[in-house]
């Protein structure tokens, strides 16, 4: 027997998913896939056309270097879309991958769930970009996370992006991940809660980690070194 994955109606009915998948065999859910990496590159270089997060790049185009700062674009166009991969594939695949091995879930049911996970990131990311491109400017910070409240009571910087890692998204995937695999681990559903906060918590540290070192300034070391 077979059912054909919806995106939106699943999104918003898991038990039905959850049934669908434990009775019989999915189809087109590779098109899903397609289509949300698809929307992903898209907002990805729409992002970086707008300009946003390449602030950097203005004082090129200030100095006259007209060339230069094409090359730059285009350079930051190419890095966007290859990033875009990176972070979708880390979240579906890779983390599709974590679950399976720690929860015994079978990968191919994980990365249903992962699917959903990854398109909401893009959504959350999709909407702090509309915000942006009202006010016509951006920040560090997302007005969906904790991230500017720790930046009005905390001074580290480390703090102040670990906060900003965790988003109301945040807590909607984990409930996500959390009714949906609960349905096919043995997994005890206290366990299985605190991992998927304790996994969320490390992604956080991670990207705090990474946004405070001072990438740029080892860069600009190496050549001219």
């Amino acid at each position: 027997m077979f059912f054909e994955f919806r995106f939106w109606k699943y999104l918003f009915s898991q038990n039905d998913l959850i049934v669908s998948l434990k009775d019989s065999t999915m189809r087109h859910f590779e098109k899903r896939v397609w289509f949300v990496a698809l929307c992903g590159v898209i907002l990805f270089a729409l992002r970086d056309m707008w300009g946003m997060h390449t602030e950097d790049l203005t004082s090129i185009f200030v100095n006259g270097y007209d060339d230069t700062f094409t090359i730059a674009r285009i350079t930051s166009l190419i890095g966007a879309v290859i990033g875009s991969f990176l972070y979708m594939v880390f979240h579906f695949f890779g983390m599709a991958f974590l679950l399976h091995k720690m929860t015994s879930v079978d990968l191919s049911k994980v990365t249903v769930v992962q699917l959903f996970v990854v398109a909401l990131f893009l959504m959350e990311k999709a909407f702090t970009f509309f915000l942006y491109a009202i006010v016509g400017y951006t920040t560090d910070f997302s007005i969906l996370s904790f991230g500017p409240l720790a930046a009005t009571f905390l001074s580290n910087e480390f703090f102040i992006y670990f906060f900003n890692e965790l988003t109301i998204i945040t807590g909607v995937i984990i409930a996500i991940q959390f009714r949906f695999l609960r349905a096919f681990t043995t997994i005890s559903a206290r366990n299985l809660f605190i991992m998927l906060i304790v996994i969320q918590l490390l992604l956080a540290c991670m990207t705090a980690g990474i946004e405070v070192l001072p990438i740029a300034s080892w860069f600009e070391r190496g050549t001219t070194g």
